[in-house]
């Protein structure tokens, strides 16, 4: 019994070991990236010209992927939008100049939610020099927040077998509109 209690002692601590390692070895990749040259490089200082919206860039991949550039507005239909620790995000379309007024929340208008539901989401990844997602929260790095309202410039795929009409966009750059 006691030998039974030692081992399965040893075997957790081992794996404490091995996920304390991978959090620290996570931490440091976090921790060597240039936090305020990857932000220089990655936010536009102009616009972006030729922005489509999600349902015209759906329309624009269909035949392949495509460098692109997407406006929206960083949502995700009630959920959390963004990838806690990675610089990415759900991006959903912008509602037309009905939604421009004043107090206007498109996630309860009867009319944006019937115009916009047929729209695809947009999934935001920002890629670095290795091909993996930038291990920072795009909070952190863009200082973006929930419906704030940005154009994204990236190569963006369509895969019309899934179940949710969804645009991938591996994205290398960001303007954040005012």
């Amino acid at each position: 019994m006691l030998q039974k209690f030692r081992v399965k002692t040893c075997l957790l601590l081992a794996f404490l070991f091995v996920v304390s390692q991978a959090c620290i070895c996570s931490l440091a990749v976090a921790a060597t990236l240039d936090i305020e040259k990857t932000r220089t490089t990655l936010v536009l200082e102009k616009e972006p010209a030729g922005a489509l919206t999600p349902t015209a860039a759906k329309a624009a991949i269909a035949k392949g992927p495509k460098e692109i550039v997407i406006a929206g507005r960083i949502a995700a239909n009630g959920m959390d939008p963004f990838v806690k620790g990675k610089a990415s995000f759900a991006m959903l379309q912008l509602p037309d100049d009905h939604g421009s007024q004043p107090g206007h929340n498109p996630d309860d208008c009867p009319f944006c939610k019937k115009k916009l539901a047929k729209a695809p989401m947009v999934a935001v990844q920002f890629i670095g020099a290795d091909k993996n997602e930038l291990p920072i929260d795009a909070r952190d790095l863009f200082g973006v927040e929930n419906n704030a309202v940005v154009v994204i410039r990236g190569t963006a795929s369509f895969n019309p077998k899934l179940a949710l009409p969804i645009i991938q966009l591996k994205a290398n750059g960001i303007y954040i509109r005012k």
